[in-house]
């Protein structure tokens, strides 16, 4: 991670802050991009960039523009932003597809072309997404969010068969994310099994990092010990 430019986007969240504070505790630079507003601070070492909305093309554009101005050049971009829902498909809203959709996809794809022509110019463009072992084979009430991430398995597989030798695409696929928005929704489960976020972290830096050259359109689960 040394010297490396990352941008993490949902970088407030649960997995995007550890992602942020391991990477930087490793000597990267990073633009954390996030929808929750922010002082948008910005040191030699790192610049947030808050209230954006990712699902919008024009204002993933502008973040990661600034991203790339602010440091000159792009090595990764690691899309972290999404979101999750679980609803029944015979019960549920359609307008939770279209969230999902929107949080999951759009973001990944914005960020993606805004960025790619920034990683391109790297000797090392690595592009890394985030999707889920719940997208291989969808169960009840993960239908609009097992769509989305499969969607996200699609385009990392595309992108990364587009832009070959160019910029390494790869994804991660969690299951459950040890977070304490999980740990309350399921209170009785064992969280022992569930991955950590630090787990998950040093999988997603591997894959930005210059070390990763051989992977690209890989789908690699990480599912603690579930």
């Amino acid at each position: 991670m040394q010297d490396r430019v990352l941008i993490v986007t949902g970088a407030r969240g649960a997995l995007g802050k550890v992602v942020v504070e391991i990477a930087q505790s490793r000597g990267a630079r990073v633009a954390g991009i996030d929808h929750a507003p922010s002082q948008e601070s910005a040191t030699l070492e790192g610049i947030e960039i808050g209230g954006i909305d990712l699902s919008d093309a024009a204002q993933a554009k502008t973040a990661v523009d600034a991203a790339a101005r602010h440091f000159g050049r792009l090595d990764a971009l690691i899309n972290v932003a999404g979101g999750f829902a679980f609803e029944t498909v015979g019960d549920g809203d359609i307008k939770t597809w279209q969230r999902m959709y929107a949080l999951n996809v759009l973001t990944a794809l914005n960020t993606s072309r805004a960025a790619l022509p920034h990683l391109a110019a790297s000797k090392a463009g690595r592009i890394v997404n985030i999707g889920a072992t719940g997208a291989l084979q969808a169960g009840s009430g993960m239908g609009p969010y097992a769509a989305s991430k499969a969607g996200v398995h699609r385009l990392t597989e595309a992108l990364a068969d587009e832009w070959k030798g160019k910029v390494t695409v790869n994804a991660v696929l969690p299951s459950i994310i040890d977070t304490p928005a999980n740990r309350a929704d399921m209170p009785k489960a064992d969280f022992s099994k569930w991955v950590t976020p630090q787990e998950l972290a040093e999988v997603i830096l591997f894959l930005a990092s210059a070390a990763a050259s051989g992977v690209t359109g890989a789908l690699i689960p990480v599912g603690g010990r579930v």
